[in-house]
């Protein structure tokens, strides 16, 4: 078509219908960037809708994804496998159109967004991934890694403090092919956000480090062209488009406003905006011609098809890393890796060190991060402390992106939600660390982790009153309850250096949700096991110490406070009193195995007391009463490790108190 405006049309009026439908919806958004979106899903965006996987394919992401609609209707015109059903049941239970963009990969929606600025952290992740990979693969006359990432942005996005952290660090790695469109339109949910928001964008992403391309008119489609192709030739910056937009375009009685952001337009005014957008069709209905020229599939296929025979040059040229590559993609483990875990288990524990979980958790990177080269860590400026940096890292720079350690800085929310971008990007198994005191910074990150079933690693170092003189603000106490009860996220708080490789090993293999690496400041003894022992370390919860004979109390304790539940069973035996050990360093693997293991290891009708230095609450689930917990539900405070431990009830009197107590109820 030659005339640009109603393939635009074509977006603003499915947005508008489907909210309407719904009665729910933000449809001022989505009919405020059609235009850009137009020029840059049907000029330059390189995708294949057949094949919404493809490697090779540029990234999209809504950060704004309360404008959910406007990418729903782009999948659907361009001929992804998304039905103009599935629009009409827009927010509907169990539709593929939820009222925030729900990672998809079928359907072609790269990332979940709703918690604003993620989007455009995840994004940041995307780009550093893409950069990452080529700097890996490519050779010359075979650039196989070669695609961009875009992103819509909002005031929203802009205004939360995530966007700091994201833009600042892709400004410090020259992330040339990250391109963000920010819409910026005035309006958000309150009203005019000149009361609340009066910063001057541009210069600041000018500090940042990124291209600005200023006041561009985001109904123009030949200055948003314009401005996109400037953006592409800059390499060594980011690029932030500023697109000065009407909310709501096409509404005319409520375009430019609040009224326009958050809620259904009416069928009064769905009726006048048809009229002024000339657009005389039924509800849902798009005309032939304008269907034709939105559908993307025939280009895609081209693209891809492009790209699968530079690939198999590629195979023939540098068969290794072509094969690598395709390893590395697909999610699979090396072939040696069960023999390779199978050795370092057994080496571990027979050579029994007493070390920090930390630098347990180093060594396990040591060992299989020289196996694993998509595993790419970094630290929230805690390197030194979290122990992330392994044998063979290497910064990544803004001169150099092929190494595999990046340098956070302090940016825990920022770098969690990168994280996340990378692992959903393919290719590379993301780690970052950070105290466990820090992942409330980063909790929204790790949540939509889980909410996404991406396996980004997070180790979370200093995990309790143990790491002692720093004090109640460097302490967790409610941390380890509160990420247990994310849904889908696995929390390992490990007694030893075999249950820190334990760890890590199920970490690695995870592929379905986040892993939580909960690990010591200061050292734990080496536990005794079994061969057969060592086979349950990976169920999350197992038998360390038993009994002849069937016990007469269970003693469950995680992290430091195993060594403490093993001495006092020792202490119990010599007043009588039969104590088993079980040790849980994740329980949420060990409530997944079967009822009979469950049962096997925590026999119902024994008295059971928990030892964790945090919050009870959480172990009631386990031993039925707070007053079988042996917990800490107050702030710590500044003193020796030591010293809090005895202070706070931590000591092997305390727990033979509380299961004597028990025995004789």
């Amino acid at each position: 078509m030659s005339n640009r405006r109603p393939l635009a049309n074509a977006l603003r009026a499915l947005s508008m219908d489907a909210v309407q439908a719904a009665n729910s919806g933000h449809p001022g958004m989505p009919m405020g960037m059609a235009d850009i979106a137009e020029v840059l899903w049907r000029d330059f965006l390189k995708h294949n809708p057949a094949n919404a996987q493809w490697f090779d394919r540029d990234r999209f992401v809504l950060s704004n994804g309360h404008g959910s609609m406007l990418l729903y209707s782009l999948l659907h015109l361009t001929g992804y496998p998304l039905s103009i059903d599935d629009l009409k049941r827009f927010r509907q239970l169990g539709s593929h159109t939820a009222g925030h963009p729900e990672r998809d990969a079928r359907l072609g929606i790269e990332t979940t967004t709703g918690p604003l600025g993620q989007g455009l952290a995840n994004a940041v992740g995307m780009a550093l991934a893409e950069r990452h990979m080529a700097a890996s693969f490519n050779r010359p006359g075979f650039t196989i890694v070669d695609h961009h990432t875009y992103v819509f942005v909002g005031d929203g996005c802009l205004m939360e403090g995530i966007s700091h952290e994201a833009a600042s660090l892709a400004g410090t790695l020259g992330l040339g092919k990250l391109i963000c469109f920010y819409d910026d339109n005035g309006i958000s949910i309150d009203g005019h956000v000149t009361g609340w928001f009066t910063d001057d964008t541009p210069k600041r992403f000018e500090a940042y480090g990124w291209q600005v391309i200023k006041a561009v008119d985001g109904h123009d489609a030949d200055a948003i062209s314009k401005a996109i192709r400037k953006a592409r030739k800059e390499t060594d910056k980011p690029t932030l488009i500023c697109c000065k937009t009407v909310i709501g375009w096409g509404s005319p009685n409520k375009q430019g406003t609040e009224a326009v952001h958050g809620a259904a337009l009416g069928p009064d005014e769905v009726a006048f905006a048809r009229k002024a957008l000339d657009w005389p069709y039924a509800p849902f209905e798009i005309p032939e011609d304008i269907s034709a020229s939105w559908d993307a599939r025939a280009k895609g296929k081209r693209l891809e098809n492009k790209w699968r025979r530079l690939m198999k040059e590629y195979h023939t040229a540098y068969g290794a890393q072509a094969i690598e590559l395709e390893r590395r993609l697909a999610g699979r483990l090396p072939a040696d890796w069960a023999s390779l875990v199978r050795e370092t288990m057994l080496a571990v524990q027979a050579a029994g060190p007493t070390v920090a979980t930390r630098q347990s958790s180093q060594s396990a990177l040591n060992v299989f991060g020289a196996h694993l080269p998509e595993l790419i860590g970094g630290s929230a400026d805690l390197t030194g402390s979290n122990n992330t940096w392994r044998k063979g890292s290497k910064g990544i720079t803004r001169q150099d992106a092929s190494g595999n350690y990046v340098w956070y800085g302090v940016r825990e929310f920022g770098m969690s939600a990168a994280m996340n971008g990378m692992a959903l990007h393919g290719g590379l198994l993301p780690y970052g660390g950070t105290f466990l005191v820090f992942s409330d910074y980063a909790r929204n990150a790790v949540r939509m982790a889980c909410l996404m079933r991406v396996p980004s690693i997070f180790v979370w170092s200093h995990d309790s009153i143990g790491l002692g003189e720093d004090g109640p603000t460097h302490q967790p106490i409610e941390q380890l309850a509160t990420l247990r009860l994310i849904p889908n996220m696995h929390v390992w708080r490990p007694c030893d250096a075999v249950e820190a490789h334990a760890a890590w090993v199920a970490a690695i293999e995870r592929r379905t949700g986040p892993t939580g690496l909960v690990l010591s400041r200061q050292a734990l003894p080496h536990q005794p096991r079994t061969s057969e022992q060592l086979t349950h370390v990976h169920r999350g919860g197992y038998v360390l110490v038993d009994t002849v004979g069937a016990p007469d109390v269970l003693l469950m304790a995680t992290g430091s406070e195993v060594s403490l539940a093993v001495e006092a069973a020792r202490e119990l035996e010599t007043k009588g009193h039969k104590a088993r050990v079980v040790s849980m360093p994740c329980a949420e693997v060990f409530d997944a195995q079967s009822e009979a293991y469950r049962r096997d290891i925590l026999p119902p009708g024994i008295p059971r007391v928990a030892v964790e230095a945090g919050v009870r609450d959480y172990w009631c689930r386990y031993v039925g009463d707070r007053a079988n917990v042996i917990g800490i539900d107050t702030f710590g405070a500044s003193a020796p490790a030591k010293d809090l431990f005895k202070h706070y009830g931590f000591t092997v009197a305390d727990v033979v108190r509380v299961a004597e107590r028990v025995l004789s109820a």
